[in-house]
């Protein structure tokens, strides 16, 4: 099992990938997918049970769905750093009939993608029936998925949200990205999402609060909510990240929500990130 150390090792690499990859083809989401490295790397690279040789029904294999598919790239950087598809497509991303979409979707039987991502306010949805499955095949597995924190402004995810706890879907885990930025600017001042734990908690939600870009922190959360499954509440993840982390003159801003660096910006990001797996 991986120790935090290497799970900080892989996370550079993949936020070398992101930075490269939408730099490459001159656009991109490059802060949020920044900001959750940390996460997908704990996931893929520790806590999900999971098989490359990708199979669509998953069935016997934990599950992650990415329900703010504009981020795209920091899961096609760890889907193929784990070994689902060469390193190399990631060249690709972005790119006319490139299966590197945008916002992921089965293209071409695009290894471990089982949902069209993009629309934003459907993950949860899709997560809780998978995770439901699970439960009424009688398999011992978790379903991860990660939300943003403007996506909560989309009334499908309280609708998700009520059905997951009334139907006692514990083996559910979200994660939703708390970086206080969305598009338009801040949560605050485009429609504030206050104290959000608090929203689930009242939905019948396990609520848990972590610093998302904190790996030691970060994987001590995600064991602490595996533990507290299968008590028959489903699992919330109030992740707080900063959009761009850790590259200097991204954080703290909503600026690099949809916005890819030219090229002295992409020099002066690189050289804030330790090559540790090789470039593509």
């Amino acid at each position: 099992m991986a120790e935090i150390s290497e799970l900080q090792r892989v996370a550079s690499q993949v936020r070398r990938d992101i930075i490269r990859m939408v730099s490459n083809v001159g656009n991109g989401h490059p802060g949020g997918a920044l900001g959750c490295a940390d996460l997908l790397v704990a996931l893929y690279f520790k806590h999900m049970e999971h098989n490359k040789e990708f199979s669509m029904d998953g069935v016997g294999e934990d599950l992650f769905f990415l329900s703010n598919g504009h981020i795209s790239a920091v899961w096609y950087s760890t889907l193929a750093r784990a070994g689902y598809f060469s390193i190399e497509e990631l060249n690709t991303h972005r790119k006319i009939n490139s299966r590197l979409q945008g916002h992921p979707t089965p293209y071409e039987h695009l290894e471990g993608i089982r949902m069209a991502s993009g629309s934003l306010g459907q993950g949860l949805s899709v997560a809780a029936g998978a995770a439901q499955t699970k439960k009424l095949n009688g398999e011992d597995k978790h379903v991860y998925v990660l939300m943003g924190d403007g996506e909560q402004q989309e009334g499908q995810v309280w609708e998700a949200a009520m059905y997951a706890a009334h139907h006692k879907v514990d083996n559910l885990i979200a994660f939703v990205d708390y970086n206080k930025q969305q598009i338009d600017g801040s949560t605050d001042e485009v429609m504030n999402l206050l104290d959000l734990g608090a929203k689930y908690a009242a939905f019948g939600w396990e609520v848990l609060t972590c610093d998302g870009n904190n790996m030691e922190e970060l994987d001590a959360t995600i064991t602490k909510a595996k533990e507290l499954s299968g008590n028959g509440k489903p699992i919330a993840v109030m992740m707080k990240t900063e959009m761009g982390y850790p590259i200097d003159f991204m954080v703290g801003t909503h600026k690099w929500h949809g916005v890819a660096p030219n090229a002295e910006q992409t020099e002066a990001a690189l050289a804030q990130l330790e090559e540790t797996l090789g470039d593509f």
